[in-house]
């Protein structure tokens, strides 16, 4: 088996470049926006759905009593939001047949 790489935005714009034909700083810029809009939408509390690959889903936590695993202290947890993603049933079938 390969070892698992990283996908990075330069990596998503020379994909571009290549594949679409944009030039390299369009394409740079192009995946900029798109992740951009992406943040701002989170930010304002929306979840992100893309079709075939999965949603960014953001949950609000309560406050709850958590402990320190070394002294056994009890602490509180301030309430947050977090965020979670969660792969389509798409995705997940390609990543189970690419294993």
């Amino acid at each position: 088996m390969m070892a698992a790489g990283t996908l990075t935005r330069a990596d998503l714009a020379e994909s571009l470049h290549r594949e679409v034909g944009l030039s390299r700083a369009d394409a740079a810029r192009l995946v900029e926006q798109i992740l951009s809009h992406m943040c701002e939408a989170l930010a304002k509390g929306e979840n992100v759905k893309i079709s075939g690959f999965g949603s960014f889903i953001l949950r609000d936590k309560g406050e709850r009593v958590g402990r320190n695993p070394k002294t056994g202290v009890e602490v509180p947890i301030a309430p947050r939001r977090v965020l979670t993603f969660r792969a389509s049933q798409m995705m997940r079938d390609r990543i189970v047949s690419a294993g």
